[in-house]
């Protein structure tokens, strides 16, 4: 990043990176910032669940302009690729410039929020620009759950018009945003002893896109679960394999990108096994050669395990993964392009004492189109008599496009560049929702620079749409009326 030019946003953004922000481990972002806030004497608060409020003074002559709110999330997707050696709780993220794009080394970037968070600290110490009071807003714990939103006590702002710095398309102001919620299916098993007239492999999907399952679900890439669970499926009924292991994925918000499983086949079925799966890797390859080119499967042997799934269970383990729904199940009847509701099977842990958790997110802007999703996964896996847990809900934000400061911001945007920004909902999850439960006064818009591949190590940001981004901010801040 030393060769970007000059510009505040770059240097804070920097610092930013070198500060590791796990969701629900905050605590070093949020002491940076507070002492940011110090050496400016800026005042500042948290609230109860560690949400940070720094408040800066309007410039002269804007004393009687209306309070503005900056919010972003402190916390950053933690994902990176098998052979990156990372750990996310102590090293900083390593930041290199491609081309046009910023990205990071076989991890994610965390520009979903940083780069938010570096326009919040550059609009809090300039002296050159021109703005009413603002309250620079840090919620914690967004990526993971939202609980920052969920916490943020009633009285806290001050504020009525609400910035959120959270979106990932320039030139795109977005005035709703998906509900969400978490389906989460555990299960207890037994264990079988393996049969010692057997050979053990690894079985290893990798080289996926990822991606949001929000922004990203609805262009038919590779889910790593899904893909071995096929292969896994019919190995079992062709070939009586047994499974040790079956691990794939990690966040409830990013579709899953690796996958791995450690299996058992009778010896004389080996052979089969092994020809099957060569052919299976070429039936899955052609069917994604457009969308997943660096899908990769690999096989090995490996050590034999001790003990397997008992064969019931697996297969009706394995079948609820086949029946369970992944990607987008319908698209918006108002907004052409919009997928109303989706739902992403995300992860599937095996973990100790014998038990096997499945994570899955449905989101949708239609509540009860939402709740549909989230039985339809609970349906799928209750046949195979897994514990059902429903958790981590947040409602959807409903448009208004007669909006005060949407038109500031679509005549601050056709000021700057020309032309006219496009007014848009997002599938994604956005925190103006819970925002707009405690503050129903709330006048909100969301919006921020290029960034692709959120939740995944792919992701990068847009070097231009970066300077297009603080411009704008600036021009809105500029343009805020007078308040009663």
């Amino acid at each position: 990043m030393d060769t970007l030019p000059k510009h505040p946003i770059w240097e804070y953004f920097k610092e930013i990176s070198r500060i590791p922000r796990p969701s629900g481990k905050e605590e070093k972002i949020l002491k940076f910032l507070i002492n940011f806030a110090e050496s400016l004497d800026l005042k500042y608060m948290q609230d109860k669940v560690g949400n940070l409020l720094i408040m800066k003074p309007s410039s002269s002559g804007k004393e009687k302009v209306k309070t503005v709110i900056l919010q972003s999330h402190v916390d950053m997707v933690c994902e990176k690729n098998m052979d990156i050696d990372h750990d996310f709780d102590n090293d900083q993220i390593e930041a290199i410039v491609e081309g046009d794009w910023i990205k990071a080394k076989g991890t994610t970037l965390g520009a979903d929020d940083g780069i938010g968070i570096a326009s919040q600290m550059a609009v809090l110490a300039a002296k050159d620009i021109e703005h009413g009071p603002i309250e620079c807003l840090f919620t914690i714990d967004e990526e993971s759950g939202m609980t920052g939103a969920k916490g943020l006590q009633a009285d806290f702002l001050k504020g009525k018009i609400l910035l959120n710095l959270d979106s990932e398309d320039e030139g795109e102001l977005f005035i709703g945003c998906a509900g969400g919620i978490d389906t989460v299916a555990k299960y207890s098993y037994e264990s079988i002893d393996t049969n010692n007239n057997s050979k053990a492999y690894k079985i290893l999907v990798n080289g996926l896109k990822g991606g949001h399952s929000g922004d990203e679900i609805n262009k038919d890439l590779g889910n790593s679960i899904k893909i071995l669970n096929r292969f896994l499926w019919q190995a079992v009924q062709r070939f009586g394999v047994k499974i040790h292991l079956f691990n794939g994925g990690n966040l409830r918000n990013a579709i899953p990108r690796e996958a791995y499983a450690v299996i058992v086949v009778p010896e004389e079925k080996a052979k089969e096994l092994e020809d099957y799966f060569y052919e299976f890797v070429r039936i899955i390859s052609s069917e994604y050669i457009k969308t997943e080119p660096n899908l990769r499967l690999l096989i090995e042997k490996t050590d034999m395990p001790g003990e397997v799934l008992e064969e019931t269970f697996q297969l009706k383990l394995l079948s609820s993964l086949y029946a369970c729904p992944h990607g987008a199940l319908s698209m918006s009847k108002e907004i052409p392009g919009l997928v109303e509701t989706s739902t992403n099977l995300a992860s599937i842990k095996f973990q100790n004492e014998r038990q096997i958790k499945v994570t899955t997110s449905q989101r949708s802007s239609v509540e009860s189109a939402k709740m549909d999703a989230a039985w339809m996964v609970e349906s799928a896996f209750s046949l195979s008599n897994a514990k059902i847990e429903h958790s981590g809900g947040y409602p959807g934000w409903t448009p208004d496009t007669s909006s005060e400061i949407l038109k500031i911001a679509r005549m601050a945007y056709g000021r700057l560049f020309k032309t006219e920004s496009e007014v848009k909902a997002i599938h994604a999850g956005l925190e103006c929702g819970l925002f707009f439960e405690k503050y129903p006064e709330l006048d909100m818009v969301s919006f921020g620079p290029t960034i692709r591949g959120a939740h995944s190590p792919d992701e990068r940001l847009h070097i231009g749409s970066t300077y297009k981004f603080w411009d704008l901010l600036i021009e809105i801040l500029k343009n805020i009326p007078e308040g009663e």
